[in-house]
């Protein structure tokens, strides 16, 4: 059975990707795994002359077994008939994540929202993990809720009874990435939801200069591109016939245009490159653009 691991501190985030992975593993038919992490590294008391402060481990330990009991019991409550397993770990969360991704499908982490704007403010653990897991990695903003992945019902209320929103892919024609394109298709067809597809191109240098020849150049060119996004989506399309395809390949960077589509999206999907390097988180431009403006979950997909 695949297992969903969600990182879990109490924070509104976490609790909001707990939910969506509930969601998620209850779609999958997967087991839920709930884990947090903490620095066992005793806190130093100054007035005691640099002597650990009593209690503290004990205190936080204790806290932290409360907060994964009273999660899972919640999550259990909700949804009866999944499987959810807690995990209590004394690594430092970015440790303790990822070796309890080492065997699971999917990690789902929370982010902060950014106050008045809509999007997901990435801190230095989830970062850390989105440039280092070799698994997928949602993320999911403090005020998600189940509703927000549906249509509106016909009087234009809320409700989990609609149709899923579409599933959102920005692909890249030159690193498409094949378990990037495989995560978005499943993710469709296990909501039963369309799969919008966006590619951002650019114009050629010397468009815009009042060349007639530029402008013909121009719309052969997105013809061209046009035709590639098509041909890249074909077997994908034959393997996936349910799922509902539509390609837009749009003038510049792709990241402007799928924050828009998260707008009216049940899940965003982008890639990332799987490299190894000594400095640097390797995620790109445009997935950046993604995971800090995005209004719906955000599925970064490692890919070689």
């Amino acid at each position: 059975m695949s297992t969903i691991t969600v990182g879990l501190d109490g924070s509104p985030q976490s609790l909001a990707a707990a939910d969506w992975a509930a969601r998620e593993a209850e779609q999958r038919e997967a087991v839920l795994r709930l884990v947090h992490g903490w620095d066992q590294t005793p806190y130093v008391y100054p007035p005691l002359g640099g002597i650990p402060a009593p209690g503290a481990m004990d205190t936080q330990g204790t806290w932290a077994k409360n907060l994964l009991r009273q999660t899972a019991a919640g999550l259990a409550d909700r949804y009866p008939a999944l499987r959810i397993e807690t995990e209590h770990s004394g690594d430092h969360p970015v440790a303790a994540l990822l070796a309890a991704t080492e065997d699971a499908d999917l990690l789902v982490l929370g982010s902060r929202g950014l106050g008045t704007v809509a999007g997901l403010l990435v801190g230095s653990v989830a970062l850390a993990l989105v440039a280092r897991v070799d698994r997928p990695v949602v993320l999911v903003r403090a005020d998600e809720r189940d509703v927000d992945e549906h249509l509106p019902d016909a009087a234009g209320a809320e409700s989990t009874g609609t149709p899923y929103r579409d599933v959102v892919l920005g692909l890249d024609l030159e690193h498409p990435g094949e378990s990037v394109i495989r995560f978005a298709f499943e993710a469709a067809q296990r909501r039963a939801a369309g799969l919008r597809v966006v590619h951002g191109w650019s114009l050629p240098a010397s468009h815009g200069y009042g060349a007639a020849m530029d402008v013909g150049l121009s719309e052969e060119q997105a013809g061209l591109i046009r035709q590639r996004l098509t041909d890249a989506l074909r077997p994908w399309q034959e393997k996936f016939p349910g799922v509902d395809v539509r390609e837009q390949a749009v003038i510049g960077s792709a990241g402007r245009h799928l924050v828009q589509a998260s707008r009216d999206a049940a899940l965003v999907v982008v890639g990332r490159t799987n490299r190894r390097a000594a400095v640097g988180s390797h995620i790109g431009p445009v997935t950046h653009a993604v995971l800090q403006h995005a209004v719906a979950p955000v599925a970064v997909v490692p890919h070689d």
